[in-house]
């Protein structure tokens, strides 16, 4: 029986020849993540255990990214817990302020996860890694104290669905789009606990930035990870950052797939998730006028390079509408860099937004961008719950970076096209 790409890298991490859908496995891993709110309590569990050493502290990292700096007291006590503990175990890879980045984006950046890689961070969106051709998921605390303890994680085998792209994006048209567009088809509970896995010609049209985007939100559509075939946009970024050799897994002709969706690429639109879930979409040439008084262009679905270029060519020369704030936040130290040196943060300060020091901070409705009472913000993150950016009667429609910018410019929720051409 073939295997499909993900069920290739769980057989090899489990020393098994064939793993099949459903099969309970006892993973050994690469990378075991946490962040300033998830692993105090990894902490706690991991010294509850008894134990006195993680099982590798170069496969160890803590990223202090979602209340760093710190907002208040209670987060200062947690990035403190996490910092003591990186120091007394040696842990080799602890980004604390100043070196820290948004976790999904720091970690690629830094060359610590590679294809064919196993990786379990306790937090949802650590399937962003899928898109390097590695088998990526979230997990509870516990599971991360376990991780960080013996090295190895359970899990059953997913069975997958397999996404064709075929053809070629438009000119404004991002990965974001692509990924609204197929949770908005499948729905939020479409992959539950599925392998979401990306093949085809199409792929030559998608940035990495891209598919960092889309296998972060694999988790939006209810999936256990997202993973996109290997090829040499994946290569070509994997030795840009690391050292390490990657493992290319491709699935076999004969895996087996619950579905298969053929996405034409050069037939998405501009797509926008109207609250109060990820899988409520609409293009935005369906939208009636829509206000808006906030946007955030960054998080780890969007606040890369790639992201804020977009998102500057597209305010260059104008200035944010009147009564909306703009918040723009670059991912990690190294991208908040590259965009000042290319010019991009002085393109948004000059249009009236803001700019702040990597965080999570608003995505979670932790600090950095809360809405009041009524409000409503365009935002590039990957989540738009009740009351998930602040008020639980505030509004957050997610949307591409470039229709973020526009809709800034605009004051209400706007294709790039009406500001580039206006």
């Amino acid at each position: 029986m073939g295997m499909t790409m993900t069920q290739k890298i769980l057989a090899a991490h489990a020393g098994l020849d064939q793993v099949e859908a459903g099969q309970l496995i006892l993973v050994n891993l690469d990378l075991v993540l946490g962040n300033d709110i998830t692993s105090p309590v990894a902490i706690k569990a991991f010294k509850n255990m008894g134990k006195e050493q993680v099982f590798d502290k170069e496969k160890v990292t803590m990223v202090m990214d979602h209340f760093a700096p710190n907002k208040d007291i209670k987060a200062a006590q947690q990035c403190m817990m996490c910092r003591d503990f990186c120091g007394d175990q040696e842990i080799t890879n602890f980004y604390d302020v100043g070196q820290m980045g948004i976790e999904h984006a720091l970690l690629p950046e830094k060359g610590l996860v590679v294809s064919g890689d196993a990786v379990i961070g306790a937090d949802s969106h650590t399937c962003t890694y899928g898109a390097l051709g590695a088998f990526s998921t979230g997990v509870g605390s516990t599971d991360m104290a376990c991780g960080m303890a013996i090295g190895k994680a359970w899990f059953k085998v997913p069975s997958a669905i397999k996404f064709e792209l075929k053809g070629k994006l438009n000119q404004y048209i991002s990965g974001k789009d692509v990924i609204l567009h197929i949770i908005g088809m499948i729905g939020v509970d479409g992959a539950l606990y599925k392998s979401m896995e990306f093949v085809g010609e199409g792929l030559a049209s998608l940035s990495m930035a891209d598919r960092l985007c889309m296998a972060n939100m694999a988790i939006e559509a209810g999936a256990k990870n997202g993973i996109f075939a290997v090829d040499d946009i994946t290569k070509t970024y994997v030795k840009a950052h690391s050292d390490r050799e990657p493992v290319v897994y491709e699935a076999d002709p004969d895996a087996i797939y619950e579905k298969t969706y053929v996405i034409d690429l050069s037939e998405i639109k501009h797509t926008v998730s109207f609250p109060h879930l990820p899988e409520n979409t609409h293009t935005v040439d369906e939208i009636d006028e829509i206000k808006i008084q906030q946007v955030v262009i960054g998080s780890c679905t969007n606040g890369r390079l790639e992201d804020l270029k977009a998102a500057a060519e597209i305010m260059q020369g104008k200035k944010v509408a009147k009564n909306v704030r703009c918040i723009v936040i670059p991912a990690t130290q190294k991208i908040y860099l590259e965009a000042m040196e290319a010019g991009y943060l002085k393109t948004f300060i000059e249009c009236g937004a803001v700019v702040s020091t990597p965080t999570c901070g608003p995505c979670l409705g932790g600090y950095m961008g809360i809405l009041a009472e009524g409000e409503r913000a365009v935002a590039t993150t990957n989540r738009n719950f009740i009351g998930r950016m602040g008020h639980v009667d505030s509004e957050i429609y997610l949307a591409s970076p470039e229709v973020a910018a526009a809709s800034a410019i605009t004051g209400k929720i706007s294709a790039p096209e009406e500001v580039v051409n206006a």
